[in-house]
């Protein structure tokens, strides 16, 4: 599991200073490599053998509205990792008042650079097994 936090930029919200419904997904993502870097590996390193992490469904369940300027924290974990595809969970919460905003998930399937379905590489595997306990 890891944690990052940053304040809401003005360009993520609406007309009524409120975080668009789309910009979670990119918080999901954000949540996604810091979970990589806090586990000592990056999404570029696993680029680099040849395969890619393509993501195949996402959801997410708005809770409570994050708003301009607040101080948001997005928690990342694994929560599955089968021979060719994973799923992440997600809360994002205000990192002042520890309200929920949101919750969600993404799975994703492993694909080589040719776009072709594989197995996630054993030295992954067990990268992200570490990574969910």
């Amino acid at each position: 599991m890891a944690e990052t936090s940053f304040h809401v930029r003005y360009a993520e919200t609406d007309s009524m200073g409120i975080v668009h419904h789309a910009t979670y997904i990119v918080w999901f993502e954000e949540g996604r490599s810091a979970l990589m870097r806090t586990c000592g590996a990056s999404y570029t390193a696993f680029e680099a053998d040849g395969v890619q992490l393509t993501v195949s469904e996402v959801q997410a369940r708005y809770l409570a509205p994050a708003r301009y300027d607040q101080l948001v924290t997005v928690r990342c974990w694994v929560e599955r990792i089968q021979s060719r595809k994973m799923r992440f969970r997600y809360l994002v919460y205000n990192a002042e008042s520890k309200e929920a905003l949101a919750t969600g998930y993404s799975d994703h399937v492993c694909i080589t650079s040719a776009g072709k379905v594989a197995r996630i590489p054993d030295k992954w595997r067990k990268f992200f097994k570490r990574a969910a306990s």
